[in-house]
């Protein structure tokens, strides 16, 4: 769900109305890109950095970078839109008060692409240099509720309620406002004690939106009344999600269409779930196309700047390549030298560290032999039973080859065979899937799809699939749950996989087993993470992430 935080055109709007800059006219590049960024984002992008290389106005610069960096975030591309932003920050001076406002912009935008990229610390960091350049109460209240959210995010409930109690505590004049500070403590307190009742400041909250006709603040309030009924009354958080999906769709939101999609995919029945997760993955495949079609446009405007700027300084460039080279002459000789003095070092420690690699070798050797132990002989095992157990006739020529199978396959353990990944990979998941589903769980793959494998390489799919297959034997045997959603997405060259169910969740502060360190081994293998939110409100939530390409121990 978008975040609620300033627009960032507010540094521009205040900065005339204190009369600190020039009228906008003047600058005839930065009038025509202000006319074309609700509409036509690529070309007041363009206009925008036509602005950067020719004006002579440093804030008007610094505004410039600042607008290029919303539409950038707007985007998804969070890393380009921060690169912006400390630009915008380089044309910036904390000791003109007329740059106060666009610092405190750039300050808040940097704690949302932060936010945005799970970085709470720098959030709250970014937060506090927003609130020290504010100048405009409307805006500290709206700065002061985002680093409550980014403490609610980083599960510190007690410093995010405080916050809000401290500004709720005073008069709040923007109606809507207020009740985006009054839904978001309420989340909080309920996130912080699922017992209390938060309902009644919900529905206050969302009253006051309905009243104001506030489209965005009542799609928040739906997602918070869906996401606080959803185990107490499964009912009415349906009919909040189907609100939710409503506004969603007026606001041409693709990010909460696909968010209450979810929702909806999760509490509606079989039949109802087909049809929302149809949309769900054409939504998703649609915008990850246009996001990364966007990204690369703006890529390509900034190259063709940087090459116009570059020619212009071509001149300037040959006389400093040639005091270069006078400089690296020097540096040869004094670069020879020390490569003979660390030559000797290097020669005494290649010893040492070929013995270090011997062990490590050893030890390298043992843990892939535990793992294929765990991953043919229990894990095929179980997978073996958990298929025997729900089927009414139990097909014996089928049973006695798969047992076999795997009787082959423990047989060639202690050889060191590379084991090659399906050719339809993305059948392959969708399988396994099948193979746990039953009346009582419902399993349900998200973005599972051949674009998503297909610069993936053979070793990391299998990785993968074990990977797969171990959450789902230990949701099986330890887990209980009746619902289990893998969600899948490929986010600049990274793999993001996100296993959640409603089980009875993981011991906060105590995760072991072979099982789940095997898929630590195997994450650290693929040079990636794993991510266990033992602090859910409910059930399991983990997130892995990989690089789609990586190097190979």
């Amino acid at each position: 769900m978008r975040l609620y935080v300033i627009a960032l055109m507010a540094c521009l709007f205040a900065c005339q109305q204190k009369k600190a800059i020039p009228p906008v006219v003047r600058e005839p590049d930065y009038a025509k890109a202000e006319s074309l960024i609700y509409r036509q984002n690529d070309s007041a992008f363009y206009y925008f950095t036509r602005v950067v290389q020719h004006s002579k106005d440093s804030l008007l610069v610094a505004m410039a970078y600042n607008n290029m960096a919303a539409i950038q975030s707007d985007a998804g591309d969070y890393f380009g839109s921060q690169e912006s932003l400390l630009t915008s920050l380089k044309y910036l001076d904390e000791r003109r008060e007329r740059d106060h406002y666009c610092l405190s912009s750039d300050f808040n935008e940097l704690g949302s692409t932060s936010l945005n990229l799970k970085n709470y610390e720098a959030a709250i960091g970014y937060y506090n240099l927003a609130l020290k350049f504010a100048q405009n109460e409307d805006y500290k209240l709206v700065f002061l509720n985002n680093k409550a959210l980014a403490w609610q995010k980083k599960k510190d409930f007690e410093r995010a309620i405080a916050l809000y109690d401290s500004v709720l505590g005073n008069p709040v004049p923007d109606a809507k406002v207020y009740a985006r500070l009054l839904s978001n403590r309420a989340r909080t307190k309920w996130l912080q004690q699922p017992a209390y009742n938060a309902a009644p400041e919900f529905w206050s909250a969302l009253g006051i939106r309905l009243k104001q006709e506030d489209a965005w603040g009542q799609n928040a309030s739906y997602a918070h009344l869906s996401d606080y009924y959803a185990r107490s009354h499964p009912d009415s958080a349906l009919i909040y999600a189907h609100k939710m999906y409503t506004v969603a769709r007026q606001l041409n939101s693709a990010d909460d269409e696909m968010e209450a999609l979810q929702k909806l995919i999760a509490l509606s029945t079989a039949t109802s779930s087909k049809q929302y997760f149809t949309r769900y993955q054409y939504l998703n495949d649609s915008t990850q196309t246009a996001r990364s079609n966007a990204k690369n446009q703006f890529a390509l405007i900034r190259y063709e700047s940087e090459k116009n700027k570059a020619e212009n300084l071509e001149l300037q460039k040959e006389n400093a390549d040639k005091k270069l080279q006078i400089i690296q002459q020097w540096f040869v000789i004094g670069g020879v030298l020390l490569i003979l003095f660390y030559a000797w070092g290097w020669y005494r420690k290649r010893k040492r560290k070929l013995e270090w690699r011997a062990q490590n070798a050893i030890r390298e050797h043992q843990l892939k032999t535990s793992q294929k132990v765990h991953d043919v002989v229990a894990n095929g095992l179980y997978r073996i039973m958990v298929e025997v157990e729900h089927q009414e006739v139990i097909d014996k020529e089928s049973l006695l080859d798969k047992i076999e199978e795997m009787y082959e396959q423990s047989r060639d353990i202690s050889y060191e065979h590379t084991e090659t990944a399906e050719t339809d990979f993305q059948e392959a998941v969708a399988g396994l899937f099948e193979t746990f589903a039953t009346q009582q769980t419902k399993v349900m793959g998200v973005g599972n799809n051949k674009a998503l494998w297909q610069k993936v390489d053979a070793r990391a799919k299998t990785e993968v699939r074990h990977i797969l297959q171990e959450l789902l034997v230990n949701m099986k045997k330890h887990s209980h749950a009746d619902n289990v959603v893998i969600r899948f997405e490929q986010v600049n060259n990274q793999v993001n996989i996100l296993y959640t169910d409603d089980g009875v969740g993981l011991p906060a502060g105590n995760i072991s087993g072979n099982g789940l360190t095997n898929t630590g081994n195997r994450i650290q293998g693929l040079n990636g993470t794993i991510t266990f939110d033992t602090g859910a409100v409910k059930g399991t939530r983990i997130l892995i992430s990989f690089p789609i390409e990586y190097t190979h121990d």
